[in-house]
């Protein structure tokens, strides 16, 4: 019996012993570390003064090449450290700013959130740079903005490249709407465990290791934060945006030269909770929206990644970066 009672007593520990290992981290991360660098541009975004972190890596063997790598909805420039390691070993200069909203950059209380505003956000800072022209990569929600900003700026856009984009599909069509109001409550409840979990089962088919474990953890700094509420709300607002706006309607439109690089085990879809059994077995099914985006984007390349799910560039990297490589060096 008193064995019993002393499980009963040490089991909460065990429970709890990793969401205490997250160490807590401010709302602009000013107290976590990028692999690279951070510099800032100060904005004017509809009547408040912003900053907008990124990083500029110029390889001293530089091929007068650019590529800016756009982060997707859940994390920020930092997850690129590998991929910003290899293009640049090979001359090319590698721009990741951290949009509004995310990473180290402003957290807006008030703010309205369209993919223009940060495609203009994000030339601006090429312009502040001296940039002319760029491949630009989006990877999931970053995907939607390197739509974006190809479809705005394509005289700037030298090659597109989209990792396993969200926004293949409309999912306004299939899930009710639900205001900002619901999607700030369910982030609030956002903790260590509940991001592991939607990860381990989105992204990574159950398996987990130190890797994922890194961004896991990242994610899961900031919801123990004394204001965390000012990254929900924005979290909030941002959901509204890529449930409102898609893009995929406008594939047609895009001119520049584009490279899917598409993790075929991916499901990933916004809304699935919301929506039965046999309407979501239809959500998310990478293997399919893979082609048929290519079949949509004019002079686009499809480049599969087998047993791979949202990242490929943090699951299967070798798979992922070659395929990139030989595309910007074309």
């Amino acid at each position: 019996m008193k064995i019993i009672k002393l499980i009963l007593l040490i089991l909460p520990l065990f429970c709890f012993s990793q969401e205490e290992k997250i160490k807590s981290l401010d709302i602009n991360l000013t107290n976590y570390e990028y692999p690279f660098p951070v510099q800032f541009l100060e904005l004017s975004n509809q009547r408040q003064y912003l900053k907008m972190a990124y990083m500029d890596i110029k390889p001293a063997n530089y091929n007068n090449k650019n590529i800016v790598l756009l982060h997707g909805k859940n994390f920020n420039g930092a997850y690129w450290e590998t991929t910003i390691k290899a293009l640049t070993k090979e001359g090319f200069r590698v721009i990741v700013p951290d949009q509004i909203g995310f990473g180290k950059s402003s957290k807006p209380d008030n703010f309205q959130y369209t993919f223009q505003q940060f495609a203009e956000n994000t030339k601006k800072l090429l312009d502040h740079l001296g940039i002319a022209k760029t491949a630009i990569l989006g990877h999931s929600m970053g995907g939607m903005l390197a739509s974006r900003f190809t479809l705005m700026y394509p005289e700037t856009t030298e090659k597109l490249v989209l990792e396993n984009p969200i926004g293949l599909e409309d999912w306004k069509l299939v899930v009710p709407y639900k205001p900002v109001d619901w999607w700030y409550e369910s982030e609030l409840k956002q903790n260590y465990e509940g991001i592991k979990k939607y990860q381990m089962e989105n992204y990574y088919d159950g398996k987990w290791n130190a890797d994922y474990q890194k961004w896991a953890e990242l994610g899961a700094g900031w919801t123990t934060a004394p204001n965390y509420s000012i990254v929900a709300w924005n979290s909030a607002l941002m959901y509204d945006m890529i449930f409102t706006q898609p893009v995929l309607y406008e594939f047609k439109n895009i001119k520049s030269p584009t490279l899917l690089i598409i993790g075929t085990r991916d499901k990933t879809a916004i809304g699935k909770p919301l929506v039965s059994e046999q309407i979501r077995k239809t959500m998310g099914n990478y293997a399919e929206l893979g082609k048929k985006t290519q079949k949509a984007i004019p002079n686009s390349k499809l480049v599969e990644v087998p047993n791979t799910g949202h990242l490929p560039h943090i699951e299967s990297f070798d798979q992922f970066i070659k395929p990139l490589i030989v595309f910007l060096k074309q």
